[in-house]
């Protein structure tokens, strides 16, 4: 079955939502749409749409004039079977004690190691890009470091492998939320096939926005892997969700975004631990003063 994208930018973030709703009245609809803010500093919003039948050109160039978007690009991509692209792409990864792995590498699992099991088919964030891998090693040195985090919640936990890391090697549940309700999904069901559904409680939230995790604060250990805007947005409720001397670890940040958020969580009453510099992306250990 073929597959086409249509793709523009626009500089206006109310503008942009409000032209990804016009494209899902087009006719045919879009199988999704996705609205995202450009992560390279340019102030611009990317708009997708993705078909499977070939868009109206006709309309999408209406509706970029309308809102003010740049002419949208329209390919048809290659018919791939993109399950099995990515187990030959999904090389086990290894981030200090913890194993990231698919189960096709399980034979490759050593035995001295937390494995996380992350499935093909749910493989967004599964510790191959450099926030995810940054994420895990600064676990792994809060633990070298002899902390032991009673109290955990990963906001914005996507495939929950942080989630999941923190409640393999911690006794006590760990909190999981995310914005998104197919990220609930794939977290509960990767919570499932590493057996640990009693251990990764899994919500539906925005931030901390939810009575499971209000009822939990504060935590002595929050991850915070999404991106610049949200992680600034969330300053302040974080600072009320943290206890004192607790940690958070942020990423999803590029290295030239780090001081910016270091800066903010400062004044919310947080000191920098550590950081960490992968490639492009910055992830930051901070602990609440």
């Amino acid at each position: 079955m073929p597959t086409f994208t249509a793709l523009t930018t626009l500089a206006d973030g109310e503008k942009a939502r409000a032209l990804a709703e016009s494209m899902e009245e087009m006719d045919p609809t879009p199988d999704g749409v996705g609205v995202f803010e450009m992560e390279d500093g340019s102030g611009l919003w990317e708009v997708g749409g993705y078909f499977t039948e070939a868009p109206d050109e006709v309309a999408l160039s209406l509706l970029a004039a309308a809102y003010g978007a740049r002419p949208f690009a329209v390919s048809e991509l290659p018919d791939t079977d993109w399950v099995a692209k990515v187990r030959r792409e999904l090389v086990p990864v290894q981030a200090g004690r913890f194993f990231v792995y698919g189960s096709h590498d399980a034979d490759k699992v050593p035995e001295d190691c937390v494995p996380l099991l992350i499935e093909a088919a749910m493989a967004f964030g599964t510790g191959h890009h450099g926030t995810t891998l940054g994420c895990l090693r600064a676990l792994d040195r809060l633990m070298n470091a002899g902390i032991e985090a009673r109290n955990v919640a990963d906001i914005g936990c996507g495939t929950a492998v942080l989630a999941m890391a923190a409640a393999h090697v911690w006794p006590r549940p760990v909190l999981a939320s995310d914005i998104d309700p197919v990220a609930v999904e794939v977290a509960e069901a990767n919570a499932a096939v590493n057996g640990l559904s009693e251990k990764v409680i899994c919500v539906e939230a925005a931030g901390f926005d939810h009575p499971t995790l209000a009822a939990a604060a504060p935590f002595d250990l929050v991850f915070a892997n999404i991106l610049k805007g949200p992680l600034i947005d969330l300053a302040p409720s974080m600072a009320e969700s943290t206890a004192k001397g607790g940690h958070v670890i942020l990423s999803g940040l590029l290295v030239e975004q780090a001081e910016e958020v270091i800066a903010v969580y400062s004044a919310a009453g947080y000191s920098l631990a550590h950081r960490e510099d992968i490639v492009d992306w910055s992830t930051l250990t901070m602990r609440r003063e």
